[in-house]
């Protein structure tokens, strides 16, 4: 395969960092989209330079590659999820968020990673839109001019619901420097695109891509093979790009069966090209594990 995929740790909570990163390199995969959390390098711990360190040459070890993800549910506020935003009306908590994605610049540095992805936030009830919108480009632009004078690739992630949540809400911001985390999944739940018509489209500004099922409409992450991605054609539109950065597997809700989903869906992206007439399409049924 020309193509180069990641497993997202957040599809593997309930593993050590190491032991996430021996699956995801034990399957084949030739990179770790590393989500910071309070278990997997937690940014805001002391020693959080030095175990990115360790990291990073564990990472150089097995010849893996990395994409620094931002998407922790708790990790700046225990008591609200994904708490405080870049659109958070209390300026301090705007600038929590910011300093949580310097850190994550800085720690993609010391990973040498492709790219660092975030996203905008949801604004409160009551908030003005525009002086949200205000509020996040200042936000953007600083991490940005930071992410340049590290040398990263800051990606911003369209997210359903969000202030940000189609890809024509992130051509609409210009901000230079800015480049896109596409999730392919997104597109089916926003209806906006089809999923390869966006990476045809936006090619020249993707920095990192997500690629998992999903019901079109439904924001949930599913294993392949349950919903409505057309996986092929995505794969296709990206090989048409010559895309040579990492294409990362978010299955967050399966940390659960992490050890048998890892494997399962490298092989089906290994799998899954358009079958010739003589080939069978791939059945990549993995076994159902109950959650406990």
């Amino acid at each position: 395969m020309s193509l180069r995929f990641a497993y997202n740790t957040n599809g593997a909570a309930n593993h050590r960092l190491d032991d996430a990163i021996d699956l995801i390199a034990g399957a084949g995969y030739d990179g770790v989209a590393l989500t910071l959390d309070i278990h997997h390098l937690d940014p805001f711990a002391e020693t959080w330079a030095r175990e990115a360190e360790r990291v990073a040459s564990r990472l150089e070890r097995l010849g893996l590659g990395s994409v620094i993800e931002t998407g922790a549910r708790f990790l700046l506020d225990p008591r609200a999820k994904h708490e405080p935003t870049l659109v958070t009306a209390d300026a301090t908590g705007r600038a929590r968020r910011i300093g949580f994605l310097k850190r994550a610049i800085e720690i993609g540095a010391i990973l040498k990673s492709e790219a660092v992805s975030f996203w905008a936030g949801v604004p409160k009830p009551g908030i003005d839109p525009a002086e949200a919108r205000h509020w996040l480009v200042d936000g953007l632009q600083e991490v940005v001019a930071y992410a340049r004078e590290n040398g990263v690739v800051p990606c911003l992630e369209p997210e359903p619901g969000m202030l940000v949540e189609t890809l024509d809400d992130f051509a609409a911001l210009q901000v230079e420097g800015l480049c896109l985390a596409l999730d392919t999944g997104h597109c089916l739940v926003t209806g906006e695109r089809e999923p390869a018509a966006a990476v045809a489209e936006f090619a020249p500004r993707i920095g990192t891509v997500a690629i998992e099922d999903m019901a079109r409409g439904i924001h949930v992450h599913l294993p392949f093979g349950e919903g409505d991605m057309d996986v092929p054609g995505v794969l296709d539109a990206l090989d048409a790009i010559h895309f040579g950065k990492l294409i990362c597997v978010e299955l967050s809700r399966e940390s659960h069966r992490a050890d048998a989903m890892i494997p399962a869906a490298i092989e089906y992206l290994k799998q899954c090209r358009r079958p010739g007439p003589d080939l069978p399409p791939p059945d990549m049924t993995v076994r159902e594990t109950p959650v406990r």
